[in-house]
């Protein structure tokens, strides 16, 4: 009998604790052993992104659903996200209307143009105020901070009439030359963004390369630019998007012939139907926001599939600048 019921004893001990460490167990993969890796903490972030992301794409859906439907389509209240035809004249109409292939062009020329010379330009300026030694490097670099701070509608006026006196009005001269000097587009970001890279390089490397005999030219462009091979990446990548998408500045300055995607967009409902459309176009398409949502998919579509391509080096370029931080 005393053996049995020490058993017994034993028995309910060991289901007692193998319940224990069951329970253990479940409570650790449940809440885990952290508060950012247990089973409810992940489903909490999953959801959260989940939000984010539909209140980032619920737009872009929207653009492209709206571009392929038909009149039909657009005029009836049922049809909300799949249209039941796909209509491809919204894009052909926009394609027209937009002047794509000299549009585009032009917003090549503005947004490559102006950010490669952001990209040189900044990264010396960035590089001299961070290394260099020179009387004024406070001040400066005070200044540089200053005209980030200042917005622009400041200073559009005075701008407007140098560029009218130089007669650049309405040529992308307006855009590069500045850029060329360091006062592009947000040039004083991307002047922080360097400095501050360059500030965490350790100075060994450039002591080495001038006992070497390295000049102060050779240093930089064969040793430091090299290094900050990400820094230029999301500098470029930032400025093209800038330029790409500016269009306060540009319907200011620039008319004509020489008119981006951005400016265009405003004027396609004109440059399709013209000033007084006469009732047969207007038969045609009464509702016009499929064609205005094919010409905002024309506009977006290209940097889209530049970040697709660079996403990866400009996320290792983020982290690298220290943007996260």
């Amino acid at each position: 009998m005393k053996t049995e019921a020490v058993v017994r004893r034993y028995t309910r001990q060991v289901r007692s604790y193998v319940n224990s460490r069951k329970a253990q167990r479940i409570k650790l993969a449940v809440l885990g052993q952290h508060m950012n890796d247990g089973l409810l903490a992940k489903l909490f972030i999953y959801f959260m992104l989940s939000i984010i992301a539909y209140l980032y794409l619920q737009p872009f859906f929207y653009m492209i659903s709206t571009m392929l439907k038909g009149l039909s389509d657009l005029l009836d209240p049922t049809v909300k996200w799949i249209p039941r035809t796909i209509d491809w004249d919204n894009l052909s109409r926009a394609f027209k209307g937009l002047s794509y292939p000299r549009s585009f062009m032009n917003s090549i020329l503005l947004a490559v143009g102006g950010s490669l010379l952001q990209v040189f330009v900044c990264a010396i300026t960035g590089y001299a105020l961070a290394r260099l030694q020179f009387p004024g490097k406070k001040l400066f670099f005070a200044l540089v901070f200053l005209t980030f701070l200042i917005p622009p509608q400041v200073i559009m006026i005075p701008l407007y009439v140098i560029f009218s006196k130089l007669g650049w009005l309405g040529t992308p001269f307006v855009f590069l030359v500045p850029a060329l000097f360091g006062q592009g587009i947000k040039s004083a970001l991307f002047i922080i963004i360097f400095r501050q890279f360059f500030l965490s390089l350790p100075k060994a490397l450039e002591e080495a390369a001038m006992i070497d005999g390295a000049s102060m030219f050779r240093l930089f462009f064969r040793i430091i630019m090299p290094l900050a091979s990400s820094a230029c990446l999301v500098v470029f990548l930032f400025s093209f998007i800038w330029y790409w998408n500016e269009g306060y500045l540009t319907s200011m300055f620039l008319s004509g012939d020489f008119i981006p995607l951005s400016n265009k967009l405003a004027g396609l409902e004109t440059a399709i139907f013209g000033d007084n459309p006469s009732m047969a176009m207007m038969t045609q398409n009464p509702v016009t926001e499929g064609t205005k949502m094919a010409g905002a998919f024309l506009i977006v579509f290209p940097p889209l599939v530049l970040y697709m391509i660079a996403q990866r080096w400009f996320v290792e370029g983020i982290e690298r600048t220290g943007l996260v931080d």
